[in-house]
């Protein structure tokens, strides 16, 4: 029988078959439709109907529509509230019909005032690993898709009338030290240990006490940023100071949870804001986020000031790829006129040899 709307407690179920030209083509079904309402039920109903009808003319791996194959994609929180929106332009739209221009066509509507490098970040990277998982599972067609140029970049900058990608300053010797004569000693740790290490600020406030190996120097880091769980190897001043340091139970400010103890003291990765902004105002420096202090300070640290090789860099800062630390992370640090100074330098010149004039004998004048 055709499908049929029954109730069960507060939600509405259907039981029976889709049937196409009169013929059962799916089922049988007994299922809830999740749905609170009777339109809502029709609606689930009406959308099933028409999934296994484009199943039954055209196969499995042509018929799913995008909203289909988020149903079984292992979404997280974020991945769902970045999905959503993108559900609403092309939920409906068969994954063989979605291309990579469509998708990148999104950003100008969700988000009319945001860079490139958000759009491709909170549109196009979620909505292609929904429709690349789908291929895994259900052999429907892979999807590639070509970065956002530096042309569409600049003209998107130019509608919104804000520049992206500004050049972050890193870290130096000198601010680390200035920020550290003014911190107290959980911040002026924390700044080291980042800058020394390049750890991202999420992976130095999960530190706890049994995450030490003082007698090795070695400091146990979370997975992050698809690389595992390890351990890296800090200096014997840097393991000092941690160890130095009684650890603190946060709480989460959220849900007002004690936390488990903390080296650093943060339960967020946040949280450290507002006190770095008051210790950099005091020693008279500019306020750098951890980020540009650990990371970016760690890797022109070595690379540029120090010379070492990029990659032996992006291996000790964990970077997969050592061209992406060069591109992002390497700052140049010499002075624009300076460089443009060495084409006006005059070059010593060298005084041309000068040859001793042949005085002529009686012989060559008799020759002549």
């Amino acid at each position: 029988m055709p499908l049929k709307i029954y109730k069960r407690g507060s939600v509405f179920w259907v039981k029976g078959w889709v049937e196409y030209n009169g013929r059962p083509i799916a089922g049988p079904y007994r299922q809830s439709t999740r749905a609170t309402t009777e339109a809502g039920a029709r609606d689930w109903i009406n959308d099933e109907t028409q999934l296994q009808i484009r199943r039954h003319l055209v196969g499995e791996e042509h018929s799913l529509r995008f909203a289909d194959a988020v149903n079984f994609y292992p979404a997280n929180a974020q991945d769902a509230r970045q999905l959503l929106p993108i559900l609403d332009q092309i939920g409906d739209m068969p994954l063989g019909a979605i291309t990579g221009a469509l998708l990148k066509s999104l950003g100008r509507k969700l988000k009319p005032n945001a860079c490139t490098d958000t759009w491709w970040r909170e549109i196009v990277t979620p909505a292609r690993a929904v429709i690349n998982h789908a291929h895994e599972h259900k052999g429907t067609p892979h999807l590639t898709v070509k970065r956002y140029d530096k042309f569409e970049r600049i003209a998107q900058d130019e509608r919104r009338g804000k520049t992206s990608r500004i050049e972050r300053t890193p870290a130096t010797r000198d601010w680390i030290e200035a920020f550290c004569a003014e911190a107290d000693p959980y911040n002026a740790a924390l700044a080291r240990f980042m800058f020394e290490t390049a750890a991202r600020i999420d992976q130095a406030i999960s530190i706890e006490p049994g995450d030490l190996r003082p007698a090795s120097c070695q400091v146990k880091i979370k997975a992050q940023k698809g690389h595992p769980e390890g351990w890296i190897t800090v200096s014997p001043q840097m393991m000092a100071e941690l160890v130095a340091l009684k650890p603190k139970r946060p709480k989460n400010l959220k849900t007002g949870q004690v936390l488990s103890p903390r080296v650093f003291g943060y339960g967020s990765s946040t949280g450290y804001n507002n006190r770095w902004k008051t210790i950099c105002k005091r020693a008279g420096i500019p306020y750098l986020s951890a980020h540009r202090a650990g990371r970016h300070g760690f890797y022109t640290e070595l690379v540029v000031r120090q010379g070492v090789d990029p990659v032996t860099a992006a291996k000790a800062g964990r970077w997969s790829d050592a061209t992406l630390p060069m591109r992002i992370y390497a700052h140049a640090e010499t002075d624009e006129a300076a460089v443009r100074a060495r084409f006006r330098t005059n070059h010593v010149q060298v005084a041309p040899i000068k040859k001793r004039k042949h005085r002529k004998t009686k012989k060559d004048q008799e020759n002549e």
